[in-house]
């Protein structure tokens, strides 16, 4: 009984985002954690069977850092970006292009799903440039150079448009070049929150490994169930949200503003994460909306 009634409860979310679009970033542990992916995967496939159209964009931040450590090569963040120097953005394009969006894909098809791999660069769907970043030290703002670490200046959708219509699931990792053919690394909630304010998705869905948005970032306990955008901004400009959580708080910025209805962070680590956000009445973890 518990089982049907959970199928009840989740009936009219099923029946509300039939036929939507939702773009849903992959990254944490589940994208080094095998069983973790082959869940999560599962369930974004059920999403597809209920008449969601999904686009995934994945990082890979670990095992891009496991690499370069086992190449000598230390890695160097700021603000939550890694710094990207030539020989990063070779490991970069190996782990993210190669090993890790091949990976994703191929756990699809090994579920009986149609996925595409994408890079950004491919048809043209991201085009990116050099990435400016500010940083105050004291009464100053300064320019921080992060090397080949770049930002999307524009998303072509239809390569995406093409392959939903079709029943496919597009799996893009968020490396992308210029009209010059110079290539750049980009931050993986940033493209998702480009890629689905460009689609016009109903849903961002990030799946990190923290339970959502925490007023305290050391007190798991302290997660806000629920958020508007206002109210985002102010922790920000307050210094609560910082360091590898602001990258996706920004994303999902960018991407309520860009006309995407709500947003979730969500804990990707447990297990049917996905589902339990966006099919129960209490969900598990951020909801985000204007």
């Amino acid at each position: 009984m518990e089982n049907v009634e959970l199928l009840v409860e989740a009936l009219p979310y099923i029946k509300e985002f039939h036929g939507t679009k939702m773009v849903i970033k992959i990254g944490g542990h589940a994208m080094v954690d095998k069983e973790m992916l082959e869940d999560t995967i599962k369930d974004i496939l059920l999403l597809n069977y209920v008449g969601i159209k999904t686009v995934v964009v994945h990082g890979g931040g670990p095992e891009i850092t496991e690499k370069m450590e086992k190449l000598g090569i230390k890695p160097k963040f700021v603000e939550g970006l890694r710094v990207t120097d030539e020989a990063t953005l070779e490991v970069v394009e190996m782990v993210l292009d190669g090993k890790t969006n091949s990976e994703i894909v191929t756990t699809f098809i090994r579920n009986g799903g149609k996925a595409v791999g994408l890079s950004g660069k491919d048809g043209l769907l991201l085009i990116a440039k050099k990435k400016q970043m500010k940083m105050r030290k004291g009464e100053e703002e300064v320019i921080v150079d992060l090397g080949y670490v770049g930002e999307t200046e524009l998303v072509n959708p239809q390569i995406l448009d093409i392959l939903l219509e079709n029943e496919y699931i597009p799996v893009v990792s968020p490396v992308a070049s210029d009209l010059n053919g110079k290539v750049y690394n980009l931050n993986a909630d940033t493209v998702a929150g480009d890629i689905a304010a460009a689609i016009k998705a109903k849903k961002l869905i990030m799946l990190t490994d923290v339970p959502g948005i925490l007023r305290d970032p050391k007190n798991p306990e302290s997660l806000i169930k629920y958020i508007k955008l206002n109210e985002l901004e102010k922790l920000i400009a307050e210094g609560t949200i910082k360091e590898g959580m602001r990258p996706k708080v920004e994303a999902v910025i960018r991407a309520l503003k860009g006309g995407v209805e709500k947003a979730h962070i969500i804990d990707g680590s447990r297990k049917h994460a996905i589902l339990l956000e966006l099919f129960t009445r209490e969900g598990i973890g951020t909801m985000i909306e204007l």
